[in-house]
């Protein structure tokens, strides 16, 4: 019984992360049960260390410029950060992504940050961004499908996602914890430590 709920809540949660691709939806939500790619680790996220990070295309917030992830490859670091105005966590990380990472590395050829709205609008977006101080991009992740790509629709946010020149996931954070943060500063640092010295 209890293998049969957690394969309804599983459909239920494909079909909503992927409400705009029709009648395939629950194929691919079959399919994804099957190979397990949909079960959430203990932190929400339904990709891996080691994995290629899911690539997205969407529009920056604020003008009419798109990007994709695929854009970046070669780029020693990519980081990705999700976040939603609405999420208190991220009000107190984003300040910190600021300071700490984008102020410090924006210039350096070798790597990007972008960051990813959840299901908002882009003026409640821009003024967001206003009000914590960030300048980093933010593009739109109007329907979900970018974060679902990564996590789990009812898994949380704040959340970073470090990639590599390959394109390979090397790290993950979840909520705003400083050591992590700390951690995943040192990680950034490093891969473009390596980058520099070439």
């Amino acid at each position: 019984m209890r293998n049969i709920l957690y394969i309804v809540a599983t459909l239920v949660v494909m079909v909503g992360c992927n409400g705009n691709r029709g009648g395939n939806v629950a194929v691919e939500a079959v399919d994804s049960i099957a190979t397990d790619t949909i079960v959430p680790d203990d932190r929400g996220y339904i990709v891996a260390v080691g994995d290629m990070a899911p690539d997205f295309t969407a529009r920056v917030a604020g003008g009419d410029e798109v990007i994709s992830l695929s854009d970046y490859r070669g780029k020693r670091v990519v980081m990705l950060q999700f976040t939603a105005s609405w999420c208190g966590v991220c009000r107190r990380e984003m300040p910190e992504i600021e300071s700490q990472i984008w102020k410090h590395h924006k210039d350096n050829e070798h790597f990007a940050l972008v960051g990813i709205d959840r299901e908002e609008p882009d003026s409640t977006v821009m003024a967001f961004a206003e009000k914590t101080g960030v300048t980093y991009p933010i593009v739109l992740d109007e329907t979900g499908e970018i974060f679902c790509s990564y996590a789990h629709r009812l898994a949380g946010i704040t959340r970073n996602v470090i990639v590599d020149t390959d394109g390979r996931i090397v790290m993950m954070t979840r909520l705003y914890d400083e050591e992590e943060f700390a951690r995943m500063t040192q990680v950034i640092d490093s891969l473009l430590d390596v980058a520099s010295r070439r």
